[in-house]
């Protein structure tokens, strides 16, 4: 326990799992003239313990990215018990907000910087006519998509690389470097899944790879071109960024159980 709360003994550490439908908020994370998932989490938390709090989220999803599963985590000294914490929030939150479980964590997790290894997925609807029911949940992409070549190209980007031909141009992060553990591409019922697991992504890489990959699905990129756009680290030789709707947080993995 860190100095500062060395003295409070009842403060807990609360983890919570999370889904929603990103397609209202501006993103995961706090803005002075925007709603987000964050500020609208921390507010039903505030009203059920009766104080203000901070939550702490895996990852800074964008404007209209979904999650199907997220982690955060707030300190406080509520006492209600961890399996009553999802239904008190819940009673709170709007309906494309759900927590699925809390869990009293140790006082030093933290849902960013304890996260080993986290998961996106994309879907493209790769069908000829647009399908009203899946607006602002996937990508819809009428031209036909070679997938066994984006497999090919999918397995380019595996391992630790630069990235930074695929990432928002102008972005400052300490390093560009990121190790992509998988990235896998199936279909179920017209929907292309393009599923990527990684230490870590850029601003919008993910979003970036897979325009890559449509490009190498239309025949515009060859997939063993993908080598050498990386290692040129020039954002302009890449596909473009696909369009937010598509994209979810799938999964996020830590070293103890959530």
């Amino acid at each position: 326990m860190s100095k500062d709360f060395a003295g409070i003994a009842n403060l807990r550490n609360i983890a919570l799992t999370l889904r929603y439908d990103g397609t209202k908020y501006h993103g995961w994370q706090r803005q002075k003239n925007a709603v987000t998932v964050q500020e609208t989490l921390e507010n039903a938390i505030s009203e059920v313990i009766g104080g203000q709090v901070s939550v702490t989220g895996c990852g800074r999803t964008d404007a209209g990215v979904h999650a199907e599963y997220y982690i955060a985590n707030f300190r406080s000294d509520c006492t209600i018990p961890e399996e009553r914490i999802p239904f008190a929030l819940n009673s709170r939150l709007p309906e494309d907000i759900v927590v699925r479980q809390a869990r009293e964590v140790p006082w030093d997790f933290h849902a960013v910087f304890n996260c080993k290894r986290k998961e996106y997925t994309y879907r493209i609807h790769n069908t000829e006519f647009r399908d009203p029911l899946f607006n602002n949940r996937v990508w819809w992409y009428p031209q036909s998509l070679d997938i066994d070549a984006m497999r090919l190209g999918a397995a380019e980007f595996i391992g630790t690389h630069d990235f930074s031909a695929v990432r928002a141009v102008g972005t400052n992060v300490k390093s560009t470097v990121r190790t992509v553990f998988s990235f896998d591409i199936f279909e179920n019922y017209g929907i292309i899944n393009f599923r990527v697991a990684a230490d870590g992504f850029l601003y919008n890489m993910v979003r970036a790879m897979v325009g890559t990959l449509v490009y190498v699905g239309v025949g515009k990129i060859q997939p063993s071109e993908i080598a050498d756009i990386l290692a040129s680290k020039t954002r302009s030789l890449a596909g473009p960024t696909v369009p937010p709707q598509g994209l979810y947080m799938t999964n996020a993995d830590y070293d103890i159980e959530l």
